[in-house]
C-alpha cells in the first residue's frame, strides 16, 4: 500500500460507535484531522467531545460553525447539527431537516467533504443502525475519494457498514483493530500501540 495524498479523514458511526471510535482512535495521531459524525440525540445530558477525549490521545474537539480544522486534532459535530466541510478548511454548521432520521447526518458530512476534497479524502463507514453515509461514501469514491468500511461482521450493528459496501463498495473492508494501523499507512502518522 502506497501513502495517498490524503487532507482529511472523516468517520460516520451510530450505534456502537462510542467504543469502536474509541478503539480505532485510542492511541493514533495522524498527519490529517480527523472529522466525526456520530449519532447522538442531544438529551443524552453528555458531551460526545468529552466522552471520546477521556478515552483517546489526541486532542478532540466539538465543530464550531466557520471554525478552522487543523492536523493532529480530532473533531466531531455537534448533536443536532450537521456539519459540513468547506473548502477553505473551515465548519458550517446546519439545522436543516433531518436525513435519514439523523442530525447530524453522515451524508451530508461526507458529500460535503467529496465536494471540497474529492481525491483528497477518506470515508470511514463504522458500526451502526440505519443507512446513513452510504450514499455520502458513494459520492467520495466518485470524486476520486478513498472508501473504508468496518467489516459488518465484526460491527456492534451491521447495518450501516453493509449498506455502505451494498451502495458504495469499499477501497477496504477491516475489522476495527485493522482500521487505525490501515489509516496510519494511507495518511502517515503513528500509532503508539
Amino acid at each position: 500500500m502506497i501513502k495517498g495524498n490524503y487532507k482529511l479523514v472523516v468517520m460516520g458511526s451510530s450505534a456502537g460507535g462510542i467504543e469502536v471510535l474509541s478503539e480505532i482512535l485510542y492511541n493514533v495521531s495522524l498527519t490529517v484531522p480527523i472529522v466525526i459524525a456520530q449519532h447522538i440525540s442531544s438529551d443524552t445530558g453528555f458531551s460526545f467531545a468529552n466522552v471520546l477525549n477521556e478515552k483517546i490521545a489526541a486532542e478532540v474537539k466539538e465543530a464550531e460553525d466557520k471554525q478552522e480544522f487543523h492536523s493532529g486534532v480530532v473533531y466531531v459535530a455537534p448533536a443536532n447539527y450537521h456539519l459540513l466541510i468547506n473548502a477553505d478548511s473551515t465548519f458550517s454548521l446546519s439545522v436543516e431537516e433531518k436525513v435519514n432520521y439523523s442530525r447530524p447526518s453522515i451524508d451530508v458530512l461526507f458529500e460535503s467533504v467529496a465536494m471540497a476534497y474529492g481525491r483528497a479524502a477518506i470515508g470511514v463507514i463504522l458500526t451502526g443502525a440505519n443507512s446513513d453515509g452510504a450514499q455520502g461514501l458513494k459520492k467520495i469514491r466518485s470524486f476520486g475519494g478513498l472508501a473504508v468500511i468496518q467489516d459488518p461482521e465484526t460491527a456492534y450493528c451491521s447495518v450501516m457498514p453493509q449498506a455502505a459496501v451494498n451502495t458504495a463498495g469499499a477501497d477496504y473492508i477491516a475489522k476495527s483493530g485493522e482500521i487505525a494501523d490501515l489509516l496510519v499507512r494511507l495518511t502517515g502518522g503513528t500509532d503508539e500501540d
